[in-house]
């Protein structure tokens, strides 16, 4: 049962971690209020008298509308440079051969052909560049907050006053074609509409295909007022292959024949759109705030002229969001309420009129109606929240008031040799006003709960310092694991239940996560007391904390790092140094100690006596070797890396790509047949080390999984790698074949990995069972096993491991035995009972992750295993096997697991930033999309990124169990006691000597509790001062320059990192404790006295 309490005080004190990390997300990452307010013809935005046409004339709102008609296509990652004209090289240079450049012909011939006709915008994105965000920005004229990147693939209809709704209550008719997302956003908005599925990022065709099926037709039909067409294929080439992949430039070409198709079908009265949401990185990816992310292209044509001015060299950048005011007048509609963007002046600078000064007039009319507009929006806003900073809102009304004066006093002016400059001036107020009324929005929606994030700190230091002191206290010997760690939890439900009533009674209400807190701090302060009354009381202080040492202060200058964007940026290059370091410290303090043991790296202790042997030489080069190797691994990985964004000099790996992103054939094949050699090498590796320690000649369940089920799971990953690497190659009358073979091989691969784990839990001893009469002892003799059976003597040798089906048999030969004398039960594998089932499970584990990253990351994960191997020996090596214990994991060990985890995490080509998220794993096995779910792709990503924090959490359970695994025949001889589990193992001889191995653990069961949980809290705490850290540079650092592009996305990769990892954690003592159970249940069927 002890086992049972370890597992409950560690999933409490992971409760603890969740609720800090809860109360900090929540007074960090706000949402701003959304206003239910809606602009409308009957409400002017302010006083005074509309210009000249508003509500005046038919189709006009606040001013006279200037098209009754407008096409917007909206390609999706349309970055600036995508569009922008091609300028002839000089006599001598080479021309431009990047494959984005000059596709889209079109609007370069528009713009020299028809100057007046045309505008290109440099369109400035406000970040998160995600799709979803962008199309609330370009719908209500807004801001996305930082926490609505979260939901964009959980989209939420749009609440707030946009231009769909204006457009549908003026009785306009809006036909929509693409995304599907729309139809989350505005739903039973669209008098006509045709949704295809957006998130296949694999698919480049069925949207654009889907579209242009409608697309024409429709326009011909003349049924429609606005008509809005979505297109994804650059957006997805840009995921799939990347901007410079040839398939980019057949996309961009399908997109200008498009334009070049609309613009034949344009009438005068139609205005054009083409834009793009966001840009994209040079990787293809987005949601971030580079400079490619944030640059994106906007295009206005008429067929009428309508620009007084050819485009200038240099293209004006805009604010993408003010393409919301200019659309509604240029309608005739009411601006959205909340729009806090800037009329564009130029499409107002072409009317025509009788009255001198028209295009100035109407330019400051049209900025007047925009101003009057923000300003009701900034009061109405103000007064149902203080987010906004009073003193700005001061001054920006009073600037309006001046210009909203000077406006008006020009209208009534009666001379017009000065109304030029004048208004200009007014222009110029107004510009100023609205660029400062955004200005003030963006700084001032950044706004924190200090309360909040102050009080999810201070739990989350509390949790640390709780790991801490109780990883000191699990080795005393009076540790109360049966009461101490229930009685948190018993506080914790108490706690929720009496809030809960409270809240019901008084009728308040409060939120989930304040009520999380409250009862996380309510179960964490009576444990405290109760400890410290308890125990605490009666040791010094010092014996709480452990004694400050190299391995620690390197872990606190790390943590310490987090505070530097800079080292944030760059950590994907610190921490092989830092790991590399870290090796070169544990090779010396062997060196420095003496405590190197002989060298067990390949060899397998065999029965018998041995000569013990002394630090030698010889082990100190073994030593060394470990550490050189690991260095050498370490470095291998690091070949393998992703460059921030931040880092132009940089080149990222090209192996981090999927192989149907290569050109060449010839190199493809050699690169598809190295990756199918380093996953046979896994599988070899993995069935040696079984077969070496002896797990692999059980005839049960698991042991057969393994001996067929893993070469079934990697004949069907190559096979899919296949398939994957070629699709796109493929004959078009096996296309349907490749597509569902590829729908049908990953499925395959998970479920087998499913059943195998399941074999596992059910059956986890892999053992090799034989009974039979022995000669005539005085005792029942079991002998563990610690390498092959060579001799008949061996195979005399017993060690107890029995599965269920043959428990009756051997009952059976028990009974028919008994006369003759004492049954020897010969069992093989005990020895390494533990490490088999662990490393079949992270084995069973890592191929189903590895299928969701490319082909070229199964390097990366047999460098993973081969890294592991080589730390837990360097690790076994300086840590002496005591009996009867306590048993001790040193922070070394933890420390070097939790930065090869780190290490890994970059070396598969990840960053703790939005755009390097690799959206392509939500469609392993699922080509075609999940429909409305949500929570499959989200795990299927999840599983993609935090892939190695689940595998080196589940098992760092190795760490306490390997020196036991290496440990050779020591000298030790050890006195038995009659009738207990010790004499049921041990064959007593007077002058042999043997290893035990793993069944050390087993002769103290209390120490072996006190070890799995001090483990278990050692790595939680390494991992909760990391989100620590970050949430204290996020904290201190709020008003950064850099806080949402660095600091925010890293607390937030190391918050779902932490959970990941402690659920790793529990799942991989969960499985020690049930092979345990499973080694305990057998021993009750012989002796069941000692079966605990």
């Amino acid at each position: 049962m002890q086992k049972v309490f370890v597992l409950v005080f560690l999933a409490w004190v992971s409760f603890l971690f969740y609720a800090g990390i809860a109360l900090f997300t929540s007074g960090f990452l706000l949402t701003r209020l959304e206003l239910t307010n809606y602009s409308s013809c009957q409400e002017p935005p302010g006083p005074g008298p509309l210009p000249r046409g508003g509500r005046g004339e038919p189709g006009a709102c606040w001013m006279a509308s200037r098209f009754s008609r407008v096409v917007l296509v909206l390609i999706d990652a349309l970055r600036f440079d995508f569009a922008q004209p091609q300028v002839s090289p000089m006599p001598g240079e080479p021309p431009a051969s990047l494959p984005f450049l000059g596709k889209l012909g079109t609007l370069q011939r528009i713009l020299e052909m028809q100057p007046h006709h045309a505008w290109l915008y440099r369109a400035q994105v406000d970040p998160p560049t995600t799709t979803m965000q962008r199309l609330k920005a370009l719908t209500t004229g807004s801001l996305p907050t930082f926490i609505d990147a979260g939901s964009n693939f959980a989209s939420h209809s749009i609440v707030e006053d946009n231009l769909i709704r204006q457009l549908t209550s003026a009785g306009r008719r809006v036909v929509f074609m693409g995304d599907d997302t729309w139809k989350d956003l505005f739903p039973g908005a669209f008098s006509r509409a045709f949704f295809f599925p957006s998130f296949n990022v694999r698919d480049l065709h069925t949207v654009d295909n889907g579209i242009l099926d409608h697309l024409y037709p429709t326009m011909e039909s003349g049924d429609w007022d606005v008509l809005i067409a979505h297109f994804l294929g650059v957006d997805h080439c840009g995921h799939k292959h990347g901007p410079h992949h040839p398939e980019m430039a057949k996309k961009l070409s399908q997109m200008d024949q498009v334009i070049q198709g609309l613009v034949d079908r344009l009438k005068n009265d139609t205005l054009l759109v083409v834009a793009g949401d966001h840009g994209m990185t040079m990787n293809g990816d987005h949601g971030g705030d580079s400079e490619l992310e944030v640059s994106a292209a906007l295009f206005l044509y008429s067929p009428v002229a309508l620009f007084p001015n050819p485009l200038p060299e240099e293209p004006e950048v805009i604010p993408q969001i003010s393409l919301v005011p200019t659309l509604a007048l240029l309608l005739g509609l009411p601006i959205p309420f909340g729009n806090i963007g800037e009329v564009m002046t130029e499409p107002f600078a072409g009317y025509k009129d009788s009255q001198p000064h028209s295009s100035p007039l109407t330019q400051a009319s049209a900025l007047h109606l925009n101003a009057q507009q923000v300003s009701r929006f900034l009061h109405t806003y103000s007064a149902a929240t203080q987010d906004l900073q009073v003193k700005e809102l001061q001054q920006l009304q009073s600037l309006f008031s001046k210009a909203s004066a000077d406006y008006h006093q020009l209208l009534q002016s009666p001379r017009q040799a000065e109304a030029e400059a004048a208004l200009q001036a007014v222009i110029a107020e107004l510009q100023q006003f609205l660029r400062g009324a955004r200005a003030m929005c963006i700084e001032s929606w950044a706004q924190f709960s200090l309360a909040r994030m102050a009080g999810g700190a201070a739990l989350l230091a509390a949790a640390c310092c709780l790991c801490l002191w109780a990883s000191q206290w699990t080795t005393s010997p009076g540790f109360p694991f049966c009461r101490l760690p229930l009685m948190p939890v018993a506080w914790c439900l108490a706690g929720a239940v009496l809030c809960a009533g409270l809240l019901a009674t008084t009728g308040l209400k409060l939120e989930p996560v304040v009520l999380v807190a409250v009862a996380a701090v309510g179960s964490l302060l009576p444990f405290l007391w109760e400890a410290w009354a308890g125990w605490g009381a009666r040791r010094p202080q010092a014996a709480l904390l452990p004694t400050p040492g190299p391995v620690l202060l390197l872990l606190l200058i790390r943590w310490a790092a987090f505070f530097s964007d800079s080292f944030v940026i760059a950590e994907a290059r610190a921490t092989p140094f830092l790991l590399g370091s870290l090796i070169l410290l544990l090779v010396a303090q062997l060196h420095w100690e003496g405590r190197l043991l002989p060298p067990k790296l390949l060899g397998v202790p065999r029965l018998g006596p041995s000569t013990p042997t002394s630090p030698s030489q010889h082990s100190n080069m073994h030593a060394l070797g470990l550490g050189v190797g690991l260095l050498f691994c370490t470095r291998l990985a690091g070949l393998f890396h992703r460059c921030p964004e931040e880092t132009p000099v940089c080149r990222s790996s090209p192996w981090l790509s999927p192989l149907a992103s290569m050109v060449g054939g010839q190199a493809k094949n050699l690169w598809y047949g190295a990756c199918v050699g380093a996953l046979v090498t896994l599988l070899a590796a993995v069935r040696f080390w079984l077969r070496r320690y002896g797990n692999l000649k059980s005839p049960e369940p698991p042991v057969l999984f393994v001996r067929w089920g893993l070469p079934l799971m990697v004949l069907g990953t190559v096979a899919y790698w296949a398939l994957a690497s070629g699709v796109d190659e493929a004959p078009p009358r096996l296309r349907a074949l490749v597509a569902g073979a590829s729908t049908l091989l990953p499925r395959a691969v998970a479920g087998l990995a499913a059943s195998g784990l399941m074999l596992l839990l059910w059956r986890p001893v892999t053992v090799l069972g034989k009974a039979g009469p022995s000669a005539p002892r005085t005792r029942t003799v079991l002998t563990p096993f610690s390498g092959p059976p060579t001799s008949q003597a061996d195979l005399d040798y017993v060690v107890p491991q029995i599965y269920r089906h043959m428990q009756d048999v051997f009952r059976g030969q028990v009974e028919r035995t008994s006369a003759q004398g004492p049954l020897t039960v010969a069992a093989y594998q005990l020895g390494s009972v533990y490490s088999a089932a662990m490393v079949t499970a992270l084995t069973l584990l890592a191929f189903p992750l590895l299928l969701l990253h490319a082909e070229r990351i199964s390097l990366v994960f047999l460098l993973l295993f081969l890294q592991s191997f080589l730390l837990l020996h360097l690790l076994a090596a300086g840590i002496p096997v005591t009996t009867p214990g306590p048993f001790t994991v040193p922070w070394q060990a933890i420390s070097a697991w939790v930065l090869m985890a780190t290490q890994t995490f970059y070396s598969t080509g990840h960053q703790p930033v939005f755009p390097a998220i690799h959206w392509q794993a939500a469609f392993v096995g699922f080509p075609e999309g999940h429909g409305s779910s949500t929570w499959l792709p989200a795990l299927l990503v999840g599983a993609n990124t935090f892939a190695s924090h689940l595998l080196f959490a589940v098992g760092c359970p190795l760490l306490l169990l390997w020196p036991f695994l290496c440990e050779s025949q020591g000298s030790q001889k050890r006195r038995q006691t009659p009738g207990n589990e010790a004499e049921a193992r041990v064959r007593l001889k007077e002058e042999e000597e043997e290893a035990l191995m793993e069944m050390r653990l087993r002769d103290s069961p209390h120490h072996f509790s006190a070890a799995l949980l001090q483990l278990g809290l050692k790595y939680l705490f390494v991992l909760g001062v990391q989100i620590l850290a970050c949430a204290l540079a996020a904290f201190i650092l709020r008003r950064h320059l850099m806080v949402w592009k660095v600091f925010a996305p890293k607390f937030i990769f190391e918050a779902v990192g932490f959970i990941v990892s402690s659920v790793g954690l529990l799942l991989g003592i969960a499985l020690v404790m049930r092979v345990d159970g499973a080694v305990s249940s057998w021993f009750k069927q012989f002796w069941p006295s000692r079966g605990n």
